[in-house]
């Protein structure tokens, strides 16, 4: 199972093992990480997962969709990197990903 690190907005570290088709939303919820609250449930439809993705990791966790891009306009402080982690879902090749959570999501 791939273990994902999220980063919580005061630099805690959260390490989580997924199972593969899980979203990194799903996860984070499921295991009580701060700062993800998924209002919408995965559906793509608020930006309340918003995660940084490390540089290191942009490539293999793959570009925003047209609807996600949508969504991030209406999130605080989205960078080059930002995510909505509902639309990332874990499998081997992210074993070891590392997302931060946005100050603004505490």
């Amino acid at each position: 199972m791939p273990v994902i690190t999220y980063i919580d907005h005061s630099g805690q570290e959260h390490r989580v093992a997924l199972q593969p088709g899980v979203s990194l939303m799903q996860g984070a919820i499921a295991n009580n990480i701060p700062g993800i609250d998924g209002d919408c449930g995965g559906a793509c439809a608020c930006a309340t997962c918003h995660v940084f993705v490390d540089p290191a990791w942009i490539a293999r966790v793959g570009d925003r969709n047209e609807m996600e891009a949508s969504m991030l306009e209406f999130a605080e402080g989205v960078q080059e990197t930002s995510r909505l982690a509902c639309q990332i879902k874990a499998h081997a090749d992210l074993d070891g990903l590392v997302v931060r959570l946005p100050a603004a999501q505490h």
